[in-house]
C-alpha cells in the first residue's frame, strides 16, 4: 500500500516493467511515441499509425472498471498466501462483490499459468504420482479411502530442480498414466520413480520410458530406498490439498484444473522473492479470459 496505493504508481510500474527498453506502439511496435499526460495515454507519431494507447492496452487490465490498486493488492495477497486465498476472502478484504472477486481470482490464476507455452517434456530425475481430492463419499460402505471412492483424480509430475505439473485425470488406467507420462516425460529420461501401483509398470511401457522405472513399495512401509522416492510430488500434493481445506474448501470439477495449475505454479516459485512482480509481468502478456467463456457450461480448461 506504500509503494502502490494510488493509480499513477501502478501505471508508472506497468510502464517499467512493460517498456524496459522505453515505451513502444503496441500495434506497430514503433518507438516514436509522444505522451497525452491528461488521459496516461501515448500517441504512435508513425503517419500510417497513430494509434493512441496505454499501458494497460491489450492486456487484462484493459477496460476494467476495478482500479488498478485493488488489481495490484489483489495480486499480492494471491502471491503471498502460501495456499492461496478464496474469492470470499478476497471480496471481504477488498471490498468487493463476490463476483468480481471470483472473476479476478480466475484471471490472476490463468496468468499465472499461461507461462510455459508450449510445454518442455521433463528430464532427469522425475517422480510420478497420484492423489484423489474431493469430500469424502457420505456413504461408503466398505469405509475405503483414495482409489475406489467418488473423488477427483489428480496425477502429478516434478521433476526433481526442475518443473511440477499436475493434471485432472479421468481415471488412472495405464493408458491414461501413460498418455501424461509421454506428454510430459522426455524418452531419453534418467529416471521415472513411482509407487507400486500396477497401472504404472505398463504406462512406463506405453509412454517409451520402461527401461528408466522404478517404484518404491508404499505398502511395505517403503518411503525412500536411497534416492529413490516420490516424497517430492507429494509435498507437492501435500500443499494443495492444504489450500482446499484450508483455503477454497469447495472446488467444482470444471475449475479444478486451473486451482492445479495455481498450485503447480505456486510449489515452483515457493522461493522466489519477486513472485509478484514476476506475476505481474505475466498478466501484461497473458490473454484475457473473459467472464462469458469461464461461465460456460460447455467450457474446459485444457491441461
Amino acid at each position: 500500500m506504500n509503494e502502490f496505493g494510488n493509480e499513477q504508481s501502478c501505471r508508472n510500474y506497468l510502464e517499467a516493467l512493460r517498456w524496459r527498453s522505453g515505451v513502444r506502439c503496441p500495434k506497430c511496435s514503433g518507438d516514436k511515441v509522444s505522451s497525452i499526460l491528461k488521459r496516461d495515454q501515448y500517441n504512435c507519431d508513425k503517419e500510417s499509425c497513430s494509434y493512441q494507447f496505454s499501458v494497460t492496452a491489450g492486456t487484462i487490465f484493459h477496460d476494467t472498471h476495478l482500479p488498478l490498486t485493488k488489481w495490484f493488492l489483489a495480486t499480492y495477497l494471491l502471491c503471498q498466501s502460501r495456499k492461496g486465498m478464496s474469492a470470499n476472502q478476497l471480496k471481504r478484504m477488498l471490498g468487493i462483490s463476490y463476483k468480481t472477486a471470483w472473476y479476478l481470482c480466475h484471471r490472476i490464476r490463468a496468468a499465472m499459468t499461461a507461462i510455459e507455452g508450449s510445454k518442455e517434456k521433463l528430464g532427469g530425475v522425475v517422480e510420478v504420482d497420484e492423489t484423489y481430492v474431493g469430500g469424502k463419499p457420505r456413504y461408503h460402505k466398505s469405509g475405503s479411502y483414495g482409489r475406489g471412492t467418488k473423488k477427483e483424480i489428480v496425477i502429478g509430475i516434478r521433476q526433481r530442480g526442475g518443473k511440477t505439473r499436475f493434471f485432472h485425470a479421468e481415471d488412472v488406467k495405464s493408458g491414461t498414466l501413460g498418455r501424461y507420462i509421454k506428454e510430459n516425460i522426455s524418452e531419453d529420461v534418467d529416471v521415472v520413480m513411482t509407487d507400486e501401483f500396477p497401472a504404472y509398470k505398463p504406462a512406463t511401457k506405453r509412454a517409451g520410458v520402461f527401461a528408466s522405472h522404478k517404484t518404491v513399495n508404499h505398502s511395505k512401509g517403503q518411503y525412500a530406498v536411497g534416492d529413490l522416492y516420490t516424497n517430492t510430488v507429494e509435498s507437492a500434493f501435500s500443499l494443495l490439498k492444504r489450500g482446499i481445506v484450508g483455503t477454497w474448501h469447495r472446488i467444482s470439477a470444471k475449475h479444478l484444473q486451473a486451482y492445479l495449475n495455481e498450485m503447480s505454479w505456486r510449489f515452483d516459485n515457493r522461493e522466489n522473492p519477486y513472485l509478484f512482480r514476476d506475476t505481474l509481468k505475466l498478466m501484461l502478456n497473458s490473454n484475457n479470459l473473459e467472464f462469458k467463456a469461464l461461465t460456460n457450461p460447455a467450457w474446459k480448461l485444457s491441461a
